[in-house]
Parts: C-alpha cells; structure tokens; sequence
C-alpha cells in the first residue's frame, strides 16, 4: 500500500523546504569564497589527485563547506520531519526538571550500570531480551534522577509506547557506550511512566552508507556489515534494537517500500529547473494556467489544487479586504513552507 496523498503532500513540502534554504547559500562561483588558507595550503599535497576533476580549489572548498550544511540540515530537520509525517510521532525531551526526582528506581539505576560495565569488558554480548527483562522490573527501592534523554521519533499506542533515536550514518567515536546508558535508563524511565505499556526504545540510521549502489539496492542494507563498521556498535547494541536505512522507514510508516517512495518524491521534485517551476508557483498570474496545475500535481499539491480546483466558489465569497488579501498570498512562505494559514482560511469555502 502506497503512502497517502497527505503523506506525499507533506514530504514534498519538507523537500522543497530543505531546498528552497540550501539554493540561498549554494556557491555560485568563487568571487564570494570565504578565505580557508589553511586549507588550500594542505590541499596542495592532493594537487596531483585532484587534477582533472576539481579546477577551481577556492570553490571546492565552498563547496564542501556547502554539503556539510547539507548533511546538517537533513541530520537535524529532514529526517526527523520525515519521520513524525510516516508515525504520526513527535519530538519528546525527557529532562530531571520534568519527571522530577522519581524517574527510576535506584536498583533499575544499578542493573545499567551492571549491563554497561559488562558490555564494555565484553563479559557479554548485547541481548535486548535478557537486558529488557533486567530493567522492567517493579523493583522495592528509592527512587533516584535518570539521565536526561530525547526520542527524536515518539509515539504512543493502546498498548506500547515507542522511542527512536536518529543518528548520522557516521557517528563520532566513542559515542556508542554514552548512547547505550541513555537508551537504557530511558526505557527505564518509560517503563514507570507508562506502567502498562510494552515499552520499545531503538536507534535508527536513515540509510546504510556501506551498501555499494552499482552492486546493490541503495534502499538496503547489510545489517552486520553496517553496525560492524561503527566503533563499538555492535559491542553495545543488539542488532534488534536497531533500525536501518529501509527497515526504518517501512517500520515507522507501517508498510514496505516506503524510502523507495520518499526517494521517488525527492527526485521528482529535485531537478535542474526547481527554481524555475518554484517560482511559477509563486507566481499568481499563473493561477489559471494548465502549467501552474501540471506543477501542483507534480509535486504532490494536493492541498492547493483543491483551492485551484473550486476557485470560483471561493472567488465569490471573497466579499472583504482581509480575505482577498489572504487568497491573494503566495502559497509558499519565504522559506518554502507551504502557506497553511491561507488553505485552512480559503477552505471554508469549499
């Protein structure tokens, strides 16, 4: 089953967002290169392994600087939006501050430190079931501060409650032991406040970047491979509690093939000519033309092409200032976000 049109709808406008911000700091050409001396001077000794394919080194250096922003900016915000749109999730911050002093028991305190101090001495292996069994408990003893943690994907059902933690595909060395603390103390935390809830608690990474594209599937992924090319991954984490590249995806939209279908908008939207076929739909001359409802289904509008679609209905009742002047904004805000206040307003008269 495919995603729903509302789905579509709101990734497309997460992609056009992200490339809306990305095109206003894209380095045109090298008369505004910032001054990286340091950098050229080192790049000097790869003069040899750069000839014939990067001619200008002030603006290989822009650039590179420019796809790092580019790998923040779907790290911290693509991604995670993505995600809340698939689950029907949320962003939620456990701090000291808001579950007070009674987060954990301190013996529940005590079991992760035993289960860190033993998979740090490889006295055992990461067992998500034997760990699981540990921590759920109603242990008899005083109540204690958890650490503070973040799900980046939440969400709550009848009978479980489910935590995800996104990561880069190249975590910093080093980070997987203070990660399994977390995790474990977190689900320790769920575990009392949601008393009657299976609680689930993974880590996620939004694709596998060991897969080789000429040779396999950019969707899939090599679970072992992968956790195996983390510093100390697979030496803290059970691979049943991680999710990977399309395995996640499908996980969090509750169907298969779902990173087939969010790569499938991205292309569609992502070509050479977004920024002529954005500004048409910013355009209002171009309301009544065929190429401005060709552009609205192509990048999955659906929100606007109802507002198109019965524009004499709303034509008539437009009998104030205020609401013309609201049917007359464009429909993308500066930043590329879709104009939600004005849909909700115009489509009162539908």
């Amino acid at each position: 089953m495919p995603l729903s049109k509302p789905q579509k709808q709101k990734i497309s406008i997460e992609v056009i967002k992200t490339l809306v911000t990305r095109f206003e700091s894209f380095p045109e050409d090298a008369s505004n290169n910032r001054n990286a001396p340091f950098h050229e001077a080192f790049l000097n000794a790869f003069s040899d392994k750069l000839q014939g394919k990067v001619s200008d080194v002030p603006f290989f250096i822009s650039l590179s600087s420019w796809l790092q922003g580019l790998n923040t900016t779907l790290g911290q915000t693509f991604f995670e939006n993505v995600a809340h749109i698939l689950c029907n999730g949320e962003k939620r911050e456990y701090t000291s501050k808001k579950l007070g002093n009674s987060a954990i028991t301190q013996k529940q305190k005590d079991v992760v430190n035993r289960i860190i101090t033993d998979l740090s001495t490889s006295t055992v292996l990461p067992n998500l079931v034997n760990e699981n069994a540990l921590l759920y408990q109603a242990y008899n003893s005083p109540l204690v501060n958890a650490i503070d943690f973040s799900a980046d994907v939440f969400f709550e059902d009848a009978n479980s409650v489910t935590a995800i933690e996104l990561k880069s595909v190249r975590p910093n060395s080093g980070e997987m032991r203070g990660e399994k603390m977390k995790i474990l103390e977190g689900k320790a935390a769920l575990y009392r406040l949601f008393p009657n809830k299976d609680i689930h608690f993974y880590i996620g990474f939004p694709f596998d970047p060991t897969v080789n594209p000429t040779k396999e599937n950019v969707t899939g992924y090599d679970k072992t491979r992968f956790l195996g090319s983390i510093i100390n991954m697979s030496k803290y984490f059970d691979s049943k509690e991680t999710l990977i590249a399309g395995e996640l995806w499908d996980f969090l939209s509750g169907m298969k093939n779902t990173m087939e279908e969010i790569l499938e908008i991205i292309n569609a939207i992502s070509t050479v000519d977004f920024l002529k076929k954005y500004q048409l739909l910013k355009d209002n001359t171009m309301r009544n033309t065929s190429e401005y409802d060709m552009q609205l289904q192509e990048w999955n509008l659906f929100s606007e092409i109802s507002i198109v679609d019965n524009n004499s209905a709303i034509q008539a009742n437009l009998n104030t200032a205020p609401l013309t002047r609201i049917f007359n904004k464009t429909i993308f805000d500066s930043k590329g976000d879709y104009n939600w206040d004005r849909y909700n307003t115009l489509k009162a008269f539908i």
